[in-house]
């Protein structure tokens, strides 16, 4: 019998469009050679120009879907996307606690569950600081969401220094922090891998123009494949961006509203190819 392709276990919510959630994770793991577990955190009702409802899963049915799949195959890595309530975030943590040598990547999506109301969502975000972050190898937030974990403090979030942000994070629990810069107003995108010891590298990309739907899922979830391929976590998140970058430049726009990954750019042929 031929021998299983790296197992990634992924959480995250069903997005009709496609761009993130589950299927963005999928897609993105068997272009890289892996085979998705995902298990569903929550419904939405969206499509490429936003969300529009949101419906998390009951605890429970979180709970048997992950666990009756730990207990049948052997996980090489966990990616935690959109979780969407505080109940779902306790049992992820149990299930992580459980598991500990399986490395967890953690995209932490926030307050997309909670509209307007900020009391909630500040809630959550705390939950996700005390509750996952510690469970977590690496987390690969943007800088508005690196502020919102390092600090409660909203005077404090917009002036907080993105060094200072990391190493909060990591004082949390988590091994290394991997800032994005997709949402800031810089002529590349550049991105910051952060320990322990701090700053490891910077990397820059061109910034392609257009409005991408599931590009830090993208990102987090080729993380997880290479991880899971046995690639050392340095190198794993470099191939990880190039990855993303690639599936970025190839996007392609199915409807009115955003531009979505092509996680599978490198199956189809370019019109030169074609022409050739």
């Amino acid at each position: 019998m031929k021998a299983a392709p790296p197992l990634v276990l992924t959480f995250a919510a069903n997005d009709p469009s496609g761009g993130e959630g589950v299927s963005a994770d999928i897609l993105t793991l068997a272009a890289l050679g892996c085979h998705a577990l995902p298990v569903i955190t929550a419904l939405t009702v969206q499509d490429s120009a936003g969300l529009q409802e949101f419906q998390p899963v009951d605890p429970e049915w979180l709970h048997d879907q992950a666990r009756y799949v730990l207990e049948d195959a052997e996980v090489d890595a966990i990616k935690v996307g959109m979780v969407g309530s505080i109940e779902n975030l306790t049992v992820l943590a149990e299930i992580a606690a459980d598991y500990p040598d399986i490395p967890l990547i953690l995209d932490p999506v926030m307050a997309r569950a909670h509209g307007d109301d900020e009391m909630a969502a500040d809630e959550y975000v705390a939950a996700l600081r005390e509750l996952l972050v510690p469970h977590s190898l690496i987390v690969t937030p943007n800088q508005h969401e690196a502020r919102l974990l390092a600090s409660d403090d909203a005077d404090e979030q917009e002036d907080l220094p993105l060094d200072a942000a990391a190493n909060r994070i990591i004082q949390l629990g988590c091994e290394y922090v991997l800032i994005t810069g997709a949402q800031a107003a810089t002529p590349k995108v550049n991105n910051a891998l952060f320990s322990q010891n701090g700053r490891m590298r910077t990397d820059s990309w061109d910034r392609l123009p257009g409005r991408f739907h599931g590009a830090g899922a993208t990102l987090a979830a080729a993380i997880a494949g290479a991880l899971a391929n046995g690639v050392e976590l340095g190198q794993g998140v470099r191939d990880a961006q190039e990855y993303t970058w690639q599936a970025l430049k190839h996007a392609f726009r199915p409807g009115m509203g955003q531009m979505l990954p092509d996680r599978m750019f490198w199956a189809r042929s370019t019109d030169d190819e074609a022409g050739a």
